[in-house]
């Protein structure tokens, strides 16, 4: 009998945290449940998440309205196996052994419903492939 593996750790990181780590992290959480641990921060977190992402995201099913952006700390850092920066985020060193991704996507700051869709389907996109390769779905088990 195999031993389990252990579950992996991702951290998505924005600027404010109110906007495209809040949007990863939920699409990652919906993706892959327990199996893999979630956490979003940003190095000047904003009072609340952006309302217009809330409201994109309830579009698809997703309730962002009881969240809060949250500090970017090096103990967040360091409990992370994945950290994924978006553009403008680049305040967040990574310790050797981590992997570190980077996505180039527009900040939602200053756009429309329209505009933050577009980058709602865009970061789902790149959370999918992000999750496929993370961790096996129960079915492949």
């Amino acid at each position: 009998m195999s031993e389990p593996q252990s579950q992996p750790s991702v951290l998505f990181v924005c600027a404010h945290n109110a906007g495209r780590s809040q949007i990863a992290a939920a699409f990652l959480e919906e993706l892959a449940g327990d199996r893999v641990q979630v956490r979003s921060a940003g190095p000047e977190p904003g009072e609340r998440v952006n309302p217009l992402v809330v409201q994109a995201m309830a579009e698809v099913g997703i309730d962002l309205s009881g969240r809060t952006p949250r500090q970017l700390t090096e103990e967040t850092v360091g409990a992370s196996e994945v950290v994924v920066t978006t553009s403008g985020a680049d305040a967040c060193a990574t310790l050797p052994g981590q992997r570190h991704v980077d996505w180039p996507v527009e900040d939602v700051a200053g756009k429309d419903l329209d505009g933050v869709r577009a980058i709602r389907d865009d970061i789902r996109a790149r959370v999918q492939l992000l999750a496929d390769g993370l961790t096996p779905r129960p079915h492949d088990r």
